[in-house]
Order: C-alpha cells, then structure tokens, then sequence
C-alpha cells in the first residue's frame, strides 16, 4: 500500500490491492475517483480477488471440512460464480436466492436451504431445483429444517428421500449483540436441546424425508472459539443421544458460521487455523467417548468471505458544523441502525489540505493534515440514518468529497432498500485494473414497473 497524508490504512478493514496516492484511494488498481465518475455514488465496490483469497483460506484451513458460503451476506450472479469456482458449497435461504444459484449453473449438490420459515414456495423451489445441462439430480443436497410445522409440510410436498438436517439450539451465548445471538433458548431459530428429540422422531415418522444429521448456528460476529467448541460438544453428545434412542447413527454436523469480522482498527481478526484445530479436536474426542464415528463437518462463512472485499463510495453532499451529509445512507447500510454498527470512513478521492485549520488537532507530531472529528449521516428522513459517529475527517472535508467506507461487503447490498424511493445502487466489480458492472444501479424506471396502480 502507497503512502498517504491522511490516517494510515489499516490491512485488517481494507480489501487487498487498496492503495493510496496524491488522488486518492485505489481498488485493484482502479482509483476511486475514476469509479465514481464512470458509475456514480452510492457504489458498493468489490474485490474479486480478496473474496477469492477468503475462499481459498478456507478451504486449505478447512480441507476436510464442507465449506458452504452463506448466501444471505451477499448474493448475486458473479459471487456465487466465484465461490462455486473455489468449490465451495452454497447455503440459501429462500426461492429467489436459489433462483440466482439456478442461472449460473451451481450444483445441486453443493446447496443446503435452510431459514426459520420457510415458505411453501421456498420448499418447492428446493425440491424441485435443478440445472439444465448438468447430471440429473432434483432437488438440493439437504434442507435444515426449523419447526414441527416445516418438517410436515416438507413431508407431504417431497417427491422422494429428501435429506434433512435438524437445526438445534445449543444453549450456547456467543456474547454477540442480541439481534446477531442465535445459539441461546428463546429465540426464534431451531429446537431447544430439551426439545430436539421431538424433532428427530417427527422427521423418522416421514417416509419422503431422511434425517441426514444436525444443524447449529451460534450467533454472528462471534471471535471466542471456545464458544464453538462447547457447541459443538453437545451437538455430538445429541447424535449419540440419537443412536442410543432411535438406533441412528448421524453422519453430518452442521456448525454453521458466524466468525468475527474487524469492521474497525484494532477490533479482533478471527483465528481461522486455530478454530480449525480446535473444532477437529472438541469433535472428534467427544465422538470417541461416546463411540461414536467422526461426523462429516459443514461450516457456513458469509460475512467473513465477502465483507473486507467491499467498500463503499459516497459523495459529500452538505458539511453541516460537526456532520458531514453524503448521497447514500440508511438504504444502503441498514446494519447502524440494526445493530450499532461502527464504520471508519475515509476521505477517498483526494489528499488532504495540510494547511486547513482544524477544530480537533491531531498534534504537532502527526504525519496526518488535520483532522476534526465528525459524524457522517444519509439523505433519509431519520434522525438514525447515520453512518459513522465520532470519525476523524480532514478538517477540510466539503461538499463534493469522495468518501469511502471500508468492510461494506455482507448485508449491505442484501439489505438495501427503496426508502423514501431512494434507487439501490450498483455493484461493481474490480479486478487486475479493470472495473465492471456485476449489479447495475437501479433506476426510477424500475421503480415505476412494480408500481402497477
């Protein structure tokens, strides 16, 4: 990475290939500035290779283990290309996500569906996913199923053995913020431990379903492994509760994902080798005792393939005292008003001017110009459409600014909105110098086509 004026990019919350310069900011070897004329603001921006690398990781950590990306975290044509090229499997969540899967081509069994409701169409689509052109097979791999409900309506809609997965509450906290914590009782995500047998016989009593093994999914933005392992602990002690009640040895362990992602200097990295390690020991030791064989293992990383790849451009549209507003906002990153979530943000397409006064000196000392401290804010009528508080901008930060933010890869786009008919934007794509479209912007003229009124 080249020098900067500005605060030093930090390797942790920035995508491979950035690099800085008198102009800016650049992804891949595409400035920033050059995105933005050529695309406009909002952009998300996406390196190609930095989710190639995160795929490749895990699969040499993980070699042994199922790796399924979980779609949710970003979903369009040319990621899920991506990850099916680094042989990964997919992880999906409804019908219009494996509408995508199914238009370029990814395997069916490579997919798991799975979600806390699911609808009728959403199980029909899964059963009756195939692709044209590759060996005959309907249906995907296996489906997790989240109620007593679901497995009867799975029941009497599949047309032949479809493999399940029974997901199950652990009962363990992973210590997350509460919206993001999956893994305790009372929530709304699969079967309490204490309940869980209940589940195993229903899925027994269905001739068209063949319970495959167990699912659990602890929470998101979770870095204690120790937390996993406990998970996992009692996930195998439940299959050899299984095999002694109802005589079935399971042969597959879903762990789910959920591994911590830095969104800010200095936050915690997660310890891929060492989770992998670890959860090979908890697994396999707790198999032996019980006499059991190892189960094959899945893991589910979405965010932690795809969120460092993205970032996000804005332009300045007003500077108002301490807040700095931008084009986008809270229809492009709903996850500050969901979660708390904390950004850095960056002056993106220029360097600062060294001698602008500053309300908030940085010190004599510092190789930065300087600096004040602001909040950065979005266009829509909310007073909690907000970006960014309490970041350090050039003083001379004004309307006309390029603007990036960092680690904008998962849940951004896939929770985009049209609010206050706001168009979503696009996503581009970048790689070895070159940019392309992968998502257009969308129009007015889209708008207008569901509105049949």
């Amino acid at each position: 990475m080249g020098k900067c004026l500005h605060t030093k990019l930090d390797a942790d919350i920035w995508p491979d290939g950035t690099a800085t310069g008198p102009t800016g900011l650049s992804f891949a070897g595409v400035s920033a500035v050059e995105l933005a004329a050529r695309f406009g603001t909002p952009a998300y921006v996406l390196v190609e290779d930095d989710v190639r690398h995160r795929c490749r990781a895990y699969r040499d950590a993980l070699a042994d283990v199922e790796v399924a990306y979980a779609g949710k975290s970003l979903t369009c044509r040319s990621v899920l290309r991506w990850v099916a090229e680094e042989g990964l499997s997919l992880d999906v969540c409804s019908a219009g996500e494996l509408a995508v899967a199914r238009s370029v081509g990814f395997p069916a069994d490579r997919i798991l569906m799975h979600g806390n409701v699911k609808t009728p169409e959403d199980l029909k689509a899964a059963i009756a996913y195939a692709v044209p052109g590759q060996p005959a097979q309907t249906g995907v791999d296996r489906i997790v199923v989240d109620s007593l409900d679901e497995i009867t309506q799975l029941g009497a809609l599949a047309r032949y053995p479809q493999r399940v997965l029974v997901r199950i509450t652990p009962g363990v906290d992973a210590h997350t913020h509460k919206a993001i914590t999956t893994g305790v009782d009372n929530q709304k995500f699969g079967f309490p431990l204490g309940a869980a047998d209940e589940a195993v016989r229903a899925v027994l009593a269905q001739p068209s379903l063949r319970l495959a093994g167990l699912h659990c999914h602890i929470g998101s933005q979770v870095s204690s492994i120790a937390a996993y392992e406990e998970a996992a602990r009692r996930m195998v002690t439940f299959m050899g509760a299984v095999r002694d009640e109802h005589g079935i040895v399971l042969r597959e362990l879903d762990l789910g994902g959920g591994h911590v992602v830095p969104y800010l200097p200095g936050e915690p990295s997660f310890d891929l080798v060492g989770y992998a390690q670890r959860m090979r020991v908890a697994v396999n030791y707790t198999a032996s005792v019980l006499r059991l064989p190892a189960p094959r293992l899945t893991v589910e990383p979405g965010r932690a393939v795809v969120a460092r790849a993205g970032v996000t451009l804005y332009r300045v549209a007003a500077v108002k005292g301490s807040f700095v507003a931008v084009d986008g906002g809270m229809s492009d990153n709903m996850r500050v008003s969901l979660y708390d979530a904390k950004y850095r943000v960056r002056l993106a397409g220029r360097e600062p001017d060294q001698s602008a006064s500053s309300a908030t000196p940085v010190g004599p000392a510092s190789p930065v110009g300087p600096m004040r401290t602001v909040t950065v804010v979005g266009r829509h009528c909310e007073a909690g459409d907000v970006i960014a508080t309490d970041v350090p901008l050039p003083a001379d930060v004004h309307a006309g600014d390029l603007l990036a933010v960092p680690v904008t890869g998962a849940y951004h786009h896939s929770l985009a909105s049209n609010y206050n008919q706001v168009c979503r934007p696009p996503v581009i794509g970048v790689r070895d110098g070159v940019a392309r479209v992968l998502v257009r912007r969308e129009t007015e003229e889209d708008l207008l086509a569901r509105d049949v009124g």
